[in-house]
Parts: C-alpha cells; structure tokens; sequence
C-alpha cells in the first residue's frame, strides 16, 4: 500500500515537472519567433528607408529598365563631297543586331553564332572585351537570311537578348578610288580610347582611321539618338515612349573638299598598274585639286570587321598598299631639284646668265668622276639649256660653288627638310642635309665631296610628291608658298614668301618652258595654247650594275609641272616608282593637267557638255528607319566615274 502510494506521489511530482519544462519550452520558442519577426520588420524596414528615403531615383530608375527598353539610334556620318558638290563618300543604309547585355544567356550563344554564321570563338571574344557597354552590336550589315533567323528567333522564349536596328555602313568607291586621301572608318581602338582626343568617345564607337575621314572626324561624326519602348515582363515591346521623350540622330555635317574628281579620275586612270603617287595642286591657295597613291587598298573592307585574311594580305604585301606615297614617301628627287639650285645660284651670285660650263659627258670633283646622262656631253652650256637639256654637269659646278649649306638655304626655304602642314595624318617629313644637319645626326663633318651628289638631287636628299609639287609651285607663283589643304574654301595660308630678283625668276622659269617646249626632256607635256613649264627628274635607287638584276632597284621617274607660266593656277607632280626613265611619268602629269584646262574652256564656253560635266554622283538611299530589303547600292567604279564625268569613254 505504501508502495503504491509512493509511486503515484512520484509519477504526480514527474507529471508536474514535464508540465514546467513544456511550458519554458513554448515560451522560449515564442520568444524566439518574436525575435525572428522583429528581425524581419527591421529588415523590411531598412530596404523600405533605402527604396523610399535615401535612394529613391536608383530604385526608381532600375525599375523604369525593367519596363522600359532603349535602344540606340545610330546616327549617319557626313558625306565627303567634291569641290563640284558631286558626292565621292556616303552612306549605305542597313541593318545591324544587337544583343542586349542584361539578357544574354551564354548557352544561346553557339546557336546565335550558327544561324548568323559567324564564329563562336570571335562572338564570345567579342562580348568579354566590351563587358562594360550594355548593348553590343555583333553583325552589322545584316543579309535576308540574318533578318529572316532574328525575326524567326528573338522572342521571348528563345532569344530575348537578340534586337535588330538601323545601321549606317560607310560606302566608299570601288577599286580603291581616291583611298588614300579619303582614308577609312573602323571601331576605336583600346589604345584610341586611352588618348586624350577620344576623351569623349566610348568602346564600339566608330571613328576615321585614316586619310580625310580621321582628320576631320569631329566633324563628320554624327551623334546618337535613341528609341524608348515599353516592354512587358517577357521583353516583348507593347508601345512606344511618348515620341517627345525620343533622343533624335543627329547626322555628321558634311564635307566639300577641293578635290576635282573628273582630275582625280584621270590621275587615277593614268597610274593604273604602276606604283607612286600624282598630286595636283591650286599654287595660288594650296587647294589639293588630286592626290593618288598606288598601289591602293579598298576601304570598304574596313568598314566592318576586316578579315584576317584581308589584313594579313594587305600587311604583308610588300609593296605596302597602305602607305599614302603622296605624304609618306620620301626619295631623292634627282634633276627636279635643279630649279631650286638654279635660283640659289643666281641670287648669290655665283652663277648669272652668262655663265657657261663645259660638259663632256662628266667632269672630276675631289678625286672621284661623276658623269652627266648625256654620254656624249652638251658641249658648252648655260643655264637656260642646262634646265631644259637638264646637265648634270653644269650644276655639279653650280653645287660645287653654292656649297651645301647655301644650297640646303634655298632649299628649305622652298620646303625641303619641313612638313607641308597638309590637314591629312602622318605626313612625313623630308630630308635637306647641311652640315649642321649631319652633325646632328651622325656626328660627322660634312665633305665638300658629298655637296656634287647633292647638287642634282641625288645623296641624303629626299622630298615626297606633296613636298615637290608644293616647292615648285611655289618657285612659280614667284616666290609664293601656301600651305596644302584639302578642304574647299579654307582660308588660304601663306607660309613663307621670298622677294627673288625679277630677273633671276624669270632665266629659271624660263629654263622650265624650255624643259616642255623646246628641246627639253619634257617635250610629250606640251598642251595647245598653254604655257606648260616642268622639270624632269630620273633618281637612281642603286648603282646601274644592280639595277639590272632586280626591277625594284630600277630608277624612279619624276616630273613636275605648272601652268600657265605667266600666271600658275595648278602645278601637278608625278612619280613612278621604278619608271626607270623620267619620259615616263610625263604623259601622267600632261594627261592631268590637260582634264583641268579642257573643264576650264568647256566651262568657259558654256557648252552643253556642261550639263553632263558635273552631275551629282549622288549614291541614293532611303531614311534608316525603314531601309528596304532589296536595297544594294554598289560602289560606283573609277572608270565609270571618268566617263560619267566627261560623258563618254576614254
């Protein structure tokens, strides 16, 4: 009986235990799920004051995104045109795809990648370089099979990063027509973006490379606008922003160059299949009236992607197809620089019109023998016919005299050694050696001997096409040097100017009419009832011995020319690399100068060919925001340009 008793007791006092635990047990869970709400409410609490009190406009703004899509608007750069107004540079218009960075799914890229045709390994590239731009152009110049893939596949539910949108594709000439001076647009680079000019530019954007379309880039150069759509929670487009919140383009201002296409044609016509470069210039302003350098490259393979392949055949050829010759290359100028010595002889006096040399065919200068190119010599010779009959030996004696830095004097003073200061890029400059010039150079003492070389354009010195035309069109303009320039209706600038002797001028001008129109060596660039005035120039690359195993080692042939000589309006330069003889090049330049004074009398006499002469080579195409599919306009072809221009072929 006790027992029972002291196990109920017992079980009774457990029972009351458990009851204690139980409830400490509840009580503490309650407490912690206060705890674990009051938690919460903080929480919420916080994110509530950062949404609505200390930054609203990000929150507001990422939430805008997520309804609202904008897309850019790419704006059409200005076209390049020609003194005439006749467009040689325009636009194409096109489509270009996007893919939208917030939305790209990096599984869909290989089949992006297949139905565009386009190279996995290159498309993901692509996309890690420009990780910061929130949409990323992928293929520009999209065909109607690529608009067909977008359109089939950029739904929401396959490919939502996709977005299609109106491009703008520069439309250069075929055959690389005018590519130097026009130069070539491309995507900026990452050095590009690090420099001070590009301050304002962003990586994909698209600037001149090259050539005129760099230089002048500001100004070309459009501004982007930009599209606003509503969009629902699956991406797909409901509506259009309010039209007046819409960031219109703004289009590129155009350009009017100086540049004469109907000469730029036949420059280009008449240097087809030979390598160096013709410059025409306006000797009264410096207005760049041509400038060709061949061999040439086609500047619509950059206005994409260039290929590899392209690059590389274009890099590695050797005749380097990029480099503007007419700017860049520098080669001894040989007898063109004739003139220039001519005049610094008699404006020191160490030479005047009655002096005469003996030339046998060469003559001995501090022990060595240099030989004219006349085997059999001139005879006796003066100055007149020396220009003319171009003697090398009459001024060995003449450089003999003047020395090299009364030579190098006149020299720069018409030029050489000093840039043009042209408004293209990387222009070179040109060597006139002295003996200050040497010393600076190689620490050595100038020898009287290298002085003869010197004296017929040949040892240290150098020019490039642009540099002669401009130093000999400002000879004939009396003394008269303006600075080369590209675009129409600069102001002209004069950048050095000497008072020559009228006389003097006159026995060196004349000495050039004799070089065309006597017997001179320029005899194929006489023109009717035109004053022609040129020197001839032929500079050796080599010794003769060499040049006979190898054809890139054969002479270079020059000739310069300005008309009329009483009054120059254009002076035009020719060089043919490897030519061998100057004769060569003479027909390049006449053929030059003939197209602009032939225009001058057909504009002169009002003829009906007028109305064909300057046409506008206008390369159609519609607004951007609805380019039709069937719209392909090619390139038009220098041959044709030349019979458009002068109506019929030649």
């Amino acid at each position: 009986m006790q027992l029972n008793e002291r196990e109920t007791e017992h079980d009774q006092i457990s029972s009351d235990r458990l009851l204690r635990d139980d409830t400490k047990s509840v009580t503490r869970k309650i407490a912690g799920f206060q705890y674990f709400v009051v938690a919460i409410f903080i929480f919420l609490a916080s994110g509530y004051w950062q949404l609505q009190v200390q930054n609203p406009d990000v929150y507001v703004e990422a939430a805008a995104r997520n309804r609202v899509k904008s897309t850019p608007i790419l704006a059409p750069r200005g076209k390049l045109l020609d003194r005439d107004g006749r467009v040689v540079v325009d636009n194409k218009a096109s489509y270009a795809l996007i893919l939208n960075r917030d939305q790209i799914k990096w599984e869909h890229l290989p089949a992006i990648a297949e139905g565009l045709h386009l190279d996995y390994n290159d498309l993901t590239a692509l996309l890690r370089r420009k990780s910061s731009q929130p949409q990323i152009i992928i293929k520009s110049e999209l065909t109607a099979d690529d608009i067909a893939f977008i359109q089939s596949h950029r739904d929401a539910a396959t490919f939502p990063e996709m977005d299609m949108i109106g491009s703008w594709r520069r439309l250069y000439p075929q055959d690389g027509f005018a590519a130097h001076l026009m130069g070539y647009v491309g995507e900026i680079s990452e050095s590009e973006l690090d420099l001070p000019a590009y301050a304002s530019y962003h990586q994909g954007d698209i600037i001149g490379k090259e050539g005129i379309e760099r230089q002048y880039n500001d100004q070309l150069k459009g501004v982007d606008g930009q599209r606003r759509v509503l969009v629902d929670n699956l991406g797909r487009e409901r509506a259009v922003v309010d039209p007046h919140d819409q960031l219109q383009a703004t289009p590129g201002k155009d350009l009017k160059l100086a540049l004469d296409l109907d000469l730029q044609a036949v420059a280009e016509l008449a240097m087809d299949d030979k390598r160096g470069a013709v410059v025409a210039l306006d000797p009264r302003n410096g207005e760049v009236l041509a400038m060709v350098s061949r061999p040439t490259f086609d500047p619509n393979k950059f206005t994409g992607r260039i290929s590899r392949a392209d690059w590389q055949q274009l890099a590695g050829d050797p005749y380097k197809p990029l480099l503007n010759r007419a700017i860049q290359a520098e080669f001894a100028p040989g007898s063109t620089f004739k003139p220039i010595e001519a005049i610094a002889g008699l404006e020191t006096g160490v030479i005047d019109s009655q002096t005469h040399f003996h030339c046998s065919g060469g003559a001995t200068f501090y022990g060595r023998y240099f030989e004219c190119h006349l085997k059999g010599g001139h005879g006796d010779i003066e100055l007149h016919r020396a220009i003319a009959q171009s003697c090398d030996v009459f001024f060995y004696n003449v450089g003999n005299r003047l020395g090299i830095d009364r030579i190098a004097e006149y020299a720069e003073m018409a030029g050489y050694g000093h840039k043009t200061g042209i408004d293209l890029p990387n222009e070179r400059e040109s060597t006139m050696p002295s003996t200050r010039w040497k010393m600076r150079n190689f620490r050595q003492k100038w020898w009287a001997g290298e002085t003869i070389s010197v004296a017929i354009g040949q040892g240290a010195v150098t020019i490039s096409p642009l540099e002669l035309a401009a130093a000999i069109g400002g000879l004939g303009m009396g003394g008269k040097w303006y600075r080369p320039h590209v675009v129409k209706d600069a102001t002209p600038e004069l950048i050095r100017e000497k008072h020559f002797d009228p006389g003097n001028l006159a026995q060196v001008i004349s000495g050039m009419y004799g070089v065309v129109n006597e017997d001179g060596t320029g005899r194929a660039a006489q023109l009717p009832n035109v004053k022609v005035c040129g020197k001839t120039g032929t500079a050796q690359l080599a010794a003769t011995e060499l040049t006979k195993h190898s054809k890139d080692l054969k002479n270079n042939a020059w000739f310069v020319a300005f008309a009329p000589m009483d009054a120059p309006e254009i002076v035009v330069c020719g060089l043919y690399e490897n030519g061998e003889e100057s004769f060569n090049t003479v027909p390049i330049v006449r053929d030059v100068m003939k197209a602009y004074f032939d225009k001058k009398d057909r504009i002169r006499g009002g003829k009906a060919a007028m109305a064909r002469l300057a046409p506008p080579l206008l390369l159609s195409f519609p607004k951007w925001e609805a380019p039709p599919a069937a719209f392909e306009p090619q390139p038009m072809p220098a041959v044709a340009m030349l019979q458009f221009a002068f109506g019929g072929s030649r």
